[in-house]
């Protein structure tokens, strides 16, 4: 089993010549394993072949969690299927951009990154892989998030402000640390 302390792994399969280096399938597969080591269940289900020119089938598959400045680099992985390549792409998620292997990726303009934390000085792209019930939003006191609106007529006398607020009893949760693993990379120009 991999240790909870070694939550990160370096992409190591590419050739750029940078630590880490960009994402590859070796580095893919080194995940999958893992996590499957690791007995965390995934996320979404396969979706089944169909008779349809250009697509081919999805396997079920853990969450990688990652920047949109990836995306270039995911498409040249060996075995990356494009979202619009599944026989139904109507079971993917809005954020999907495609899986490989058992990997499906989600991407977000606000991805993960740490600045000029490779070798060569390169910005290293935080992916985060995750298997079913990782994480949790625990509620407390049976109690989830709140929206307050007072209008100007219960602020003061005069009804000049109003008050607008929220507030949480709620409290995000990692449940189990052996199926989160952060894997690592730079880009490929």
């Amino acid at each position: 089993m991999l240790a909870s302390t070694a939550s990160f792994i370096n992409c190591t399969g590419g050739v750029d010549g940078d630590n880490p280096t960009e994402i590859t399938r070796s580095d893919v597969d080194t995940v999958i394993r893992a996590l499957l080591n690791n007995n965390a269940y995934t996320i979404m289900d396969l979706i089944e072949g169909e008779d349809k020119f250009g697509t081919a089938p999805v396997r079920d598959a853990y969450f990688a969690l990652c920047s949109t400045q990836l995306t270039g680099n995911l498409e040249n992985v060996s075995g990356f299927i494009a979202k619009n390549q599944y026989p139904s792409p109507m079971n993917a998620l809005r954020s999907e951009w495609g899986a490989i292997s058992n990997l499906r990726f989600l991407i977000s303009s606000i991805g993960s990154y740490s600045p000029n934390a490779s070798s060569l000085g390169q910005d290293v792209y935080n992916i985060f892989c995750v298997g079913m019930e990782a994480y949790a939003c625990i509620e407390q006191d049976g109690y989830s998030a709140s929206f307050i609106y007072r209008p100007p007529i219960y602020d003061g006398p005069l009804a000049l402000n109003a008050s607008v607020g929220y507030k949480f009893a709620e409290v995000p949760k990692i449940t189990n640390d052996l199926w989160v693993l952060n894997l690592r990379a730079t880009l490929v120009s």
